[in-house]
């Protein structure tokens, strides 16, 4: 029995074993016994459940963090001694959150019956608060005398017994709270929750931003589900603007809340003006979890803590575009900087969490921080000798010698290279042009527009390309050599998406602009003649374009000397214009003399080889040597894969090549695949709606007719046929192609009535366009012809043959495969008319009476 007496007495009566003790100011007592007697006292009284001291979250929701909470469960249970996990990671990101409800769950499993005390670190003696959780939490009574360290040594002694969690929140100096730990006694778990990076003696959970699901579930959360989904389409991008970090998405989704009128399109229209000023950001709940008054507050405490170096390298990154950023780009911005003292900031900054390693070499900054930063720049002296803006000259200068770096022809492994520098060179063309040198203005854009242009993106290679032209043209004027520069590359960009009366008068303009500001006499002028030409020849203008190859091939030879890529290339392109005409022997020593050149001067292992290898294999096939064409397709395809890639326009024109000579030979399973596997890549690259697609849509069907497939040929025929004249107009020789193309299939079928009309239109139209005396002026008399002879309307079809004939004899040679077809199919005609007794309606023609003696001789 005890019995207390309280209040202002001076004594209390207590009964032990062994006799009757009365304690007062004046009666010496056994200390052993009262110790053993308050101890008993204590434990009776202290309250029933696990003591706990967890401060009340204000989160409405908690999603996304299922894993982490896993893995901190199996980090601190795995150690047979003190266990210690810090939750690491950016201002804003949860830390405290995660702890929280990981601490409340175990609370509720009764994993830690030992207790559970929340300690905070910032700004407070964590010795004082634990040993303030022993007195009020677990009834102990401290000793006198003792020092604070001594106390909190004892209140680890004496916690009661079970497993314990201690949680340390928002730890700023690690060293600082060591002391205060609990001992190496295997029931304690530490939790601590920091930015900082504590190194590999502590295990780590780095907890990342929410994923985009996560993040449109917690704001679902707040905002409500209906009207998530009555703006559905505006959520992930507002969530994306925030970074999908917690704390902007709850700032955010609670503001919300108290604004039911306030669209989530109008409140990221206020975040992009705003930025972190926005007060969506600024206005934190009384009952929110996160302690931080504003996502700018979250940040500024790491800030606070960060030398001028760290912040000068912080302003450079906040130049960089929201993409990972290569470290070398870093170093080429600071060259006066020590490596050591460099890495010695970017430490700085990583150890805080405002910057994070993503991969070897390369770092990025979170979109928030990012803002952060920007806005911390900003009110910088604006003046041209201020750091900052010799910041942005820098910056500006690096990232115009990256874009400067990228040929004009180049080849996968450049394009890799250069793949992570585009998002900041992109920065710069967008929000960082007023510090770009005059000189150098055009530079990013041009940068961009090849880097998207060289690999068949051409509609994410145009934007550039326009602003490229309005840039120039704003700050240069409108007669500027820059801006002809500009004008030239858009019409490349339009003419390589056969957008070709787009194209035309802005090559004119460029031509124009050239020749007054340049002089006649300059390799920029040759390079506008050379373009002008190679877009009439698209077009099927072949006399148009003739004098101005001529003309750029000269003034290259003149200006370039002999040796020269660029005039290899304008040997290469009359040679082409020579082969569209029909004039072989005229391109042959063109090509071989265009792709000798550039083996020497460019190597052995580049596009423009692979592209000379192509075009002469190209002519061999059309003089029917196949033997010789064949190996060249190879080598070409090969290294356009090699140098390019598997996705590339050159790599589908290569397929498509190799296809149609092997079409040719009759090797039709062998074909099929490389025609489909062309369409496909020329679909998905250029788009549905394009000049080369149309190309393979009538390859294919070719190749479905010649199979006998001409269920499967005909609409392939005639979307071919519409395309052309939709893309290429009325009168070109691609059209004509599709007529005699879709034409054929008709007589395959019988359709004679539907066939005539379409032949007839294809051979007026290819003598108009390539004149009398062209290859393929013969195969359209030859198609013409035997279609009479499937109506048995030889005398009609006789002169036709006869013409055809000898115009392949004259443009192809004797041995050339498309003669002895016409040949061929000629002899049969004379068959059929000596069988249907019509033999005294030919002709006298020598050709005929010939052909005529030969079959009286065979039978």
């Amino acid at each position: 029995m005890l019995q207390l007496n309280w209040g202002d007495t001076t004594a209390f009566q207590t009964l032990v074993k062994g006799g009757i003790a009365y304690i007062g100011p004046r009666v010496q007592v056994n200390d052993s016994q009262i110790q053993i007697l308050l101890e008993q006292l204590l434990a009776r009284l202290r309250p029933i459940g696990i003591p706990q001291n967890l401060p009340r979250s204000g989160a409405s929701q908690f999603v996304g963090r299922e894993a982490d909470l896993k893995q901190l469960h199996t980090q601190l249970q795995q150690s047979d001694r003190l266990a210690i996990t810090a939750i690491q990671g950016m201002g804003g990101i949860g830390k405290t959150e995660l702890a929280w409800q990981y601490a409340y769950f175990q609370l509720q499993q009764g994993t830690y019956p030992g207790g559970i005390c929340w300690l905070r670190a910032r700004d407070q003696e964590i010795a004082t608060e634990i040993t303030s959780f022993a007195q009020t939490k677990l009834g102990l009574k401290l000793p006198d005398g003792l020092t604070l360290a001594e106390q909190v040594a004892y209140c680890w002694r004496q916690w009661i017994p079970g497993e314990v969690l201690v949680i340390v929140d928002d730890v700023v100096d690690y060293e600082a709270i060591k002391a205060s730990l609990p001992p190496t006694d295997s029931r304690f778990r530490v939790l601590l929750t920091t930015r900082l990076q504590l190194g590999t003696s502590i295990q780590t959970l780095e907890i990342e931003v929410l994923s985009e699901t996560a993040s449109l579930e917690l704001l679902a959360g707040l905002i409500g589900t209906e009207r998530m989904v009555a703006e559905g389409a505006i959520a992930p991008g507002l969530c994306q603007w925030l970074g999908y970090l917690p704390l902007g998405l709850e700032l955010v989704g609670r503001y919300l809340v108290a604004e039911p009128d306030l669209s989530l399109a109008k409140m990221q229209q206020r975040l992009e003006k705003k930025r972190l000023e926005a007060q969506a950001l600024c206005q934190r709940s009384a009952d929110m979890t996160a302690t931080h008054e504003s996502v700018a507050a979250a940040f500024a405490l790491s800030w606070q803590e960060l030398a001028e170096p760290a912040r000068q390298l912080s302003y450079l990154l906040s130049l960089f575009a929201l993409a990972p950023i290569p470290w070398d780009l870093v170093e080429h911005c600071l060259p006066d900087w020590d490596s050591e003292e460099l890495e010695k900031q970017r430490r700085n900054l990583v150890g805080r969490s405002l910057l994070q390693r993503v991969g070897a070499g390369t770092y990025q900054l979170h979109q928030l921080i990012r803002e952060f930063f920007i806005a911390q720049r900003e009110p910088a002296p604006a003046a041209q000798a201020s750091p900052v803006t010799a910041l942005k000259h820098v910056f500006c200068q690096v990232m115009v010698s990256v874009a400067k770096q990228l040929p004009a022809s180049p080849i996968q492994q450049e394009i890799v290279s250069i793949t992570p520098a585009i998002p900041h060179v992109a920065e710069v063309a967008t929000t960082l042009q007023a510090w770009v040198e005059d000189a150098d203005l055009l530079w990013p854009y041009v940068g961009l527009g090849r880097f998207y242009d060289e690999q068949g993106a051409y509609g994410q290679a145009e934007p550039w390309y326009e602003q490229c032209l309005s840039s120039v043209q704003t700050r240069l004027g409108q007669e500027h050599p820059a801006v002809a520069s500009s004008l030239n590359n858009l019409a490349s960009l339009y003419e390589s998406q056969g957008r070709y009366e787009a194209a035309e008068p802005l090559y004119v303009q460029a031509l124009e602009m050239r020749q007054r500001l340049l002089g006649q006499e300059h390799p920029d002028v040759a390079l506008s003649l050379n373009n002008l030409a190679h877009l009439y020849s698209s077009q099927g203008r072949y006399e148009a374009a003739e004098p101005s190859y001529v003309q750029a091939l000269e003034m290259r030879q003149r200006l370039l000397g002999q040796e020269h890529p660029d005039v290899a290339r304008s040997l290469n392109n009359l040679a082409y214009l020579y082969y569209s005409q029909g004039r072989y022997e005229a391109a042959e020593p063109l090509y071989v003399q265009a792709l000798e050149m550039m083996q020497r001067l460019l190597g052995q292992e580049h596009p423009d080889v692979a592209r000379s290898l192509n075009n002469l294999a190209y002519l061999y096939y059309s003089q029917g040597r196949y033997e010789a064409a064949e190996p060249l397709y190879v080598q070409a395809l090969e290294m356009m894969q090699r140098l390019l890639g598997q996705e590339h326009p050159d790599v589908a024109l290569s397929l498509n090549n190799l296809a149609v000579l092997y079409y040719s030979q009759g090797r039709y399973e062998a074909a099929e695949p490389l025609y489909v596997q062309a369409l496909e890549m020329r679909q998905r690259l250029l788009g549905a709606e394009h000049p080369a697609v149309a190309t393979s849509l009538n390859n294919l069907a070719a190749l479905y007719r010649s199979q006998g497939r001409y269920e499967a040929a005909e609409p392939l025929y005639v979307q071919a046929l519409e395309m052309s004249q939709r893309l290429l107009g009325q009168a070109h020789p691609d059209v004509a192609q599709s007529l005699n193309n879709l034409a054929a299939l008709y007589r395959s079928q019988g359709r004679y009535e539907a066939a005539e009309p379409l032949l007839v239109q294809a051979l007026e139209m290819r003598q108009r366009l390539l004149g009398a005396e062209h290859p393929d002026v013969a195969t359209s008399l030859n198609n013409l012809a035997a279609l009479y002879r499937s109506q048995g309307r030889y005398e009609a079809a006789e002169p036709l043959y006869i013409q055809a004939i000898a115009l392949a004899i004259q443009t192809l040679g004797e041995s050339h495969p498309n003669t002895t077809t016409f040949r061929n199919n000629f002899l049969e005609m004379l068959k059929q008319a000596i069988q249907a007794g019509q033999a005294a309606t030919l002709s006298d023609d020598p050709l005929t009476q010939d052909l005529m003696r030969q079959l009286q001789a065979e039978s």
